[in-house]
C-alpha cells in the first residue's frame, strides 16, 4: 500500500520477531510509468529470474500467459503453487530493492484468453507492444505512453503465426529491441529498463 514504518526490534526468538512500530513516512518509490509485463511461460528458473529482475526494475504487474510453444505446462494445484511462489519471489525482490508496493503477479491464463480480454478493452489508453526479435518500431521512437504499457514477450520458441495475428487484432504493435535476438528471460527486463530510462524514473 506504500509508505514505510520505522520500527525497533524488541525480541528475536526461534520462530518469531517482535517489533514496536514507530513513526510512519509516506515514501513513494513506484514509477510514474505503469508497465504490465505479459510474459509467456518459460522454464521455472527463467520465470523466477523474470519476476525478480522486473520487480527490481519497477514493473507494476506481471501477467504470465501460456503460449503454444511454452516449455512448461501447469494445471490445478501446481499452477496455483507456482503463482504463489512467483509472488514470494516478487516480495523478496521488493525487500532487496526498497520497493514498498509489490507488483501484481496475476494468475496464469492461456494466451488466447488474455488476448480476447484485451480485444474487448480496445478503447484502453494503455499502449500495447509486442516485443519482437527483429523489425518493428524502435522503442526510442515510440510516443510517450499516456497511461502505461502492456509489453508482450514470447516463449523460448517464439510465438506461432496465429498467435501473432491474434495479438495484432488485440491492438499489439510490434516493437523491436535492436539487432540482437534476446532470450525470453532477457527481453522483458531489457524493455522495462529502456522504458524506465525514456519515460519512467531512471
Amino acid at each position: 500500500e506504500g509508505g514505510e514504518f520505522h520500527a525497533a526490534v524488541d525480541e528475536i526468538a526461534k520462530r518469531r520477531v517482535r517489533v514496536s512500530l514507530q513513526r510512519f513516512e509516506d515514501v513513494e518509490r513506484e514509477s510514474p510509468l505503469a508497465i504490465t509485463l505479459v510474459q509467456a511461460l518459460a522454464t521455472s528458473d527463467k520465470m523466477d529470474f523474470v519476476v525478480q529482475k522486473c520487480t527490481e526494475l519497477g514493473v507494476a504487474a506481471i501477467q504470465p500467459v501460456a503460449a503454444k510453444r511454452s516449455v512448461i505446462r501447469l494445471s490445478g494445484d501446481r499452477l496455483e503453487r507456482r503463482v504463489q511462489h512467483w509472488r514470494q519471489v516478487a516480495i523478496a525482490a521488493c525487500e532487496q530493492c526498497g520497493r514498498n508496493q509489490p507488483p501484481l503477479v496475476a494468475p496464469i491464463v492461456d494466451l488466447p484468453q488474455y488476448l480476447a480480454r484485451m480485444a474487448a478493452e480496445n478503447g484502453s489508453a494503455q499502449a500495447r507492444w509486442l516485443l519482437v526479435p527483429a523489425g518493428g518500431a524502435r522503442l526510442r521512437e515510440m510516443p510517450t505512453p499516456p497511461a502505461g504499457v502492456h509489453a508482450l514477450v514470447g516463449p523460448e520458441g517464439g510465438f506461432e503465426e496465429e498467435e501473432l495475428k491474434a495479438a495484432a487484432l488485440a491492438g499489439f504493435g510490434p516493437v523491436g529491441l535492436g539487432p540482437r535476438v534476446l532470450r525470453t528471460e532477457t527481453a522483458g527486463a531489457a524493455a522495462i529498463a529502456a522504458m524506465m530510462a525514456l519515460w519512467g524514473d531512471f
